[in-house]
């Protein structure tokens, strides 16, 4: 899978679940200091990536999963092992 097919589908995920369209954030805006995200609604994005790529994020990256590009990244580390 391609990155930018993972960071696309990714974008659309956290969109879904914080409530925004995929423009109104940026790639590096940090889920809890600039989109005011909490733990529960990071565990929902962790769930929702590895149900859409089949795969399992290792819990002690949950705290890694601070904003798209780390979740990109980590996503794509797992998907490409």
């Amino acid at each position: 899978m391609e990155l930018i097919e993972v960071k696309t589908k990714v974008k659309e995920i956290i969109a879904e679940i914080i409530e925004m369209e995929v423009d109104e954030f940026k790639d590096t805006d940090s889920f809890v200091d600039d989109l005011g995200l909490d733990s529960l609604k990071a565990l929902e994005i962790l769930a929702a990536v590895e149900k859409e790529f089949k795969i399992e994020i290792p819990e002690e990256k949950l705290a890694e999963l601070t904003t798209v590009d780390n979740t990109v990244s980590i996503a794509m580390d797992i998907i490409n092992q």
